[in-house]
């Protein structure tokens, strides 16, 4: 949801050039800006390393739900992946700004009781510390998908049927909420302009993006 909500507004932006994206099937989307390259597996990138140089940022979108994990499971893909793929990028391009999707609650101490956001913590702590030009961590909390985008998980897909009318009341309520468009000309706006936070919050998400 978050990922092709940030894809759309990307094409549409007059500040990007171009967009590579990185997925395990198509999105079905056709752009003059947009490059797509199909990979099953992001722990190996072999095949494709080479075509990842040249780029001026990462919007790293990608992420499951904790749910019916276990630790060690939820870091495979949470951690080591994310981190795997982050290394490859800043050897290729040191001049690099990487944004990481996180989320509300992620425990930065990496010693709290609740599983995922200790992962979620590391990853983040990891990246900081990973040696780009400059990198964010983006931690929104609800997010409205524009554009008719739909989550892919059935419950949350449930829970945004359900709060949709609640969505112009908790708007108004600062920091409770964005949306995918925010989030994104946010992504782009620190990619562009910098920000004096690394770790951004919806409230920040939402001035970074022009709320």
């Amino acid at each position: 949801m978050v990922g092709k909500g940030v894809l759309l507004e990307c094409l549409d932006n007059s500040q990007t050039e171009s967009v590579l994206v990185i997925n395990r099937e198509s999105v079905g989307i056709r752009h003059p800006k947009l490059k797509e390259i199909i990979h099953r597996n992001f722990s190996d990138l072999a095949a494709i390393r080479s075509q990842l140089a040249g780029y001026n940022a990462c919007f790293f979108c990608l992420g499951i739900s904790s749910a019916g994990l276990s630790e060690k499971v939820y870091s495979e893909i949470t951690f080591d992946l994310t981190i795997h793929f982050a290394r490859n990028l800043a050897e290729l391009n040191p001049d690099m700004t990487f944004c990481y999707i996180s989320g509300a609650g992620t425990d930065s101490s990496e010693k709290g009781r609740v599983m995922w956001a200790r992962v979620k913590g590391r990853t983040e702590n990891a990246l900081l510390n990973m040696g780009f030009k400059a990198a964010y961590m983006f931690r929104p909390g609800l997010i409205k998908p524009m554009r008719g985008i739909r989550s892919k998980t059935r419950l949350y897909n449930a829970v945004y049927v359900i709060i949709r009318p609640l969505f112009p009341l908790l708007k108004s309520i600062p920091g409770m909420i964005t949306d995918t468009d925010i989030l994104t000309r946010a992504l782009i706006h620190v990619t562009t302009s910098g920000y004096n936070k690394k770790v951004l919050e919806t409230r920040d998400i939402n001035l970074a993006g022009g709320l």
